[in-house]
C-alpha cells in the first residue's frame, strides 16, 4: 500500500508526538546543556512522579521493558527469594519478551492458557499449572487491561508465590481503582516508542514497595555498584538515560487525556462494531482498560485484514505466533495450549492511536461492518 493510499493509519508516532513538539525539543535542549547524561536529576525526577502516578514508593528506571521484568527476577536470586530451575506462572498468549526475562534467569517457564473472551491468564487455568517448585506468577496486562489480580494475589498468598507485573502495555491501566504497578511485589513497564507513554528510543521502569527490594535492583542495573568502583553483586548495564527521563517526563502530563481518547475510541468500536463475524474485547469487572491494542477476533482474520487494507486501512497482528511455537521455545513446541493457538490465529489489532479523527474512526466502524468474508 502506497502512503497515499493510507486512511487510516494504525499508528503514526510523527503525528502522535506531533502536539507536544516544541515541549520535547525543549526538554532536550536541557538536558544538552546540563552536560549530564546518565543518572542525574532527570531520572530521578522521573522516577519519583511515575511512582507517584502508579501509587507506587519506588521507581527505578532502567533500559527497556524487558530489562525491567529480569532485573526484577535477577533481584528475587538474589535476595534468596528464586532459585536455579524454580517455575514461574505465565499467560502462553503474552509476547515473547514475558517468557525471555524468565529463561534468562535460569528459570522455568510454565505457559498457563487465558481466557478466551479476556485474553487474559485464567486464574484457574493457573491453579492448576502450581507445582511445588512453583515461585511466582508473572500476571501480564495485556492490551492494557490489569489481569485479574485479585484472583491471582490470592492465589499467590495461599501458595507463598511472588507475583511480577508485566505492565509493559497498560500505562495508567486501573484495577479497582489501584493504577497498574501496584497490583504486585513489582512491576516491570516498557517506554517503547509505540506504548501509551512512549519514550523517543528504549526505555523501561520497575515499580514496587519494597525497599530491600528496590535497592537490589539500583545496585544491579548500574553494574552491581552500591558505590562507584564497588561491585558487590554480578550486575548489568540498564540505565534509564537523562534523555529519555527528560523526554518522557514532558509525555507523563498528557498521559491521561490520551487514555481518555484511546476510551473514546474504543467506545465507538463497542457501539459501532455489529458485524456478526466479529469478537469484541470483553472489560473484565473492575477494571479501567487503556487500550493499548484494541483486539477483535474472527475466524477470517486473514481475509479481513486484507479487506480493511484495500479500503487503506492498516491494522496489526498482536501476535501471528504465541512464544511456544516460536524456534528459540523448539523445547514447549510440543505443549498442548488450543486456547492459545486459536487466539493467536484469529486476533486482529484495530487502529486506536489517539491522534485519529472521528471520521477515521467511522470509516474502521462502517468498513468492518461491510466485511463479508470468503
Amino acid at each position: 500500500m502506497t502512503e497515499s493510499h493510507v486512511k487510516v493509519p494504525f499508528y503514526d508516532l510523527r503525528e502522535l508526538n506531533s502536539p507536544y513538539k516544541e515541549e520535547l525539543v525543549n526538554a532536550t535542549a536541557r538536558v544538552i546543556e546540563s552536560g549530564w547524561f546518565i543518572l542525574g536529576k532527570e531520572v530521578t525526577e522521573f522516577e519519583r512522579n511515575y511512582a507517584a502516578y502508579c501509587g507506587a514508593k519506588h521507581c527505578i528506571g532502567v533500559g527497556n521493558g524487558l530489562d525491567a521484568l529480569r532485573l526484577v527476577l535477577q533481584a528475587w536470586k538474589e535476595l534468596g527469594l528464586l532459585s536455579e530451575g524454580d517455575e514461574i506462572l505465565v499467560p502462553a498468549n503474552t509476547y515473547i519478551a514475558s517468557f525471555l526475562a524468565i529463561s534468562d534467569c535460569g528459570l522455568n517457564i510454565v505457559p498457563v492458557e487465558p481466557r478466551a473472551d479476556t485474553l487474559n491468564i485464567c486464574p484457574d487455568a493457573a491453579r492448576s499449572a502450581i507445582t511445588t517448585r512453583t515461585r511466582a506468577i508473572l500476571a501480564v496486562h495485556l492490551y492494557g487491561q490489569c489481569a485479574p489480580m485479585d484472583e491471582l494475589n490470592s492465589l499467590a498468598r495461599e501458595h507463598n508465590l511472588k507475583v511480577l507485573e508485566d505492565a509493559a502495555q497498560a500505562q495508567g491501566a486501573k484495577y479497582n481503582t489501584r493504577c497498574a504497578g501496584a497490583l504486585g511485589d513489582a512491576a516491570g513497564f516498557s517506554f517503547y516508542p509505540g506504548k501509551n507513554l512512549g519514550a523517543l528510543g528504549d526505555a523501561g521502569a520497575i515499580t514496587t514497595n519494597d525497599d530491600t527490594l528496590a535497592d537490589t535492583i539500583r545496585a544491579l542495573r548500574n553494574y552491581g555498584s552500591t558505590e562507584k568502583y564497588r561491585h558487590v553483586m554480578k550486575g548489568c548495564n540498564s540505565r534509564l538515560d537523562e534523555m529519555q527521563a527528560a523526554l518522557l517526563q514532558v509525555k507523563l502530563k498528557y498521559l491521561d487525556g490520551e487514555s481518555d481518547k484511546r476510551r473514546w475510541i474504543a467506545d465507538h468500536y463497542f457501539a459501532g462494531i455489529g458485524n456478526p463475524a466479529i469478537t469484541l474485547p470483553t472489560i473484565m469487572a473492575g477494571n479501567t482498560p487503556v487500550w493499548h491494542q484494541f483486539i477483535i477476533r474472527c475466524t477470517d482474520r486473514d481475509a479481513l485484514q486484507q479487506y480493511l487494507l484495500e479500503a487503506g486501512i492498516q491494522t496489526g497482528i498482536h501476535y501471528p505466533i504465541p512464544p511456544h511455537k516460536q524456534q528459540a521455545y523448539k523445547e514447549l513446541e510440543s505443549l498442548s495450549l488450543p486456547v492459545t493457538e486459536q487466539i493467536h490465529r484469529e486476533v486482529l489489532s484495530l487502529p486506536i492511536s489517539p491522534a485519529l479523527t472521528e471520521d477515521q474512526v467511522i470509516l474502521v466502524i462502517n468498513t468492518i461492518n461491510e466485511f463479508r468474508g470468503q
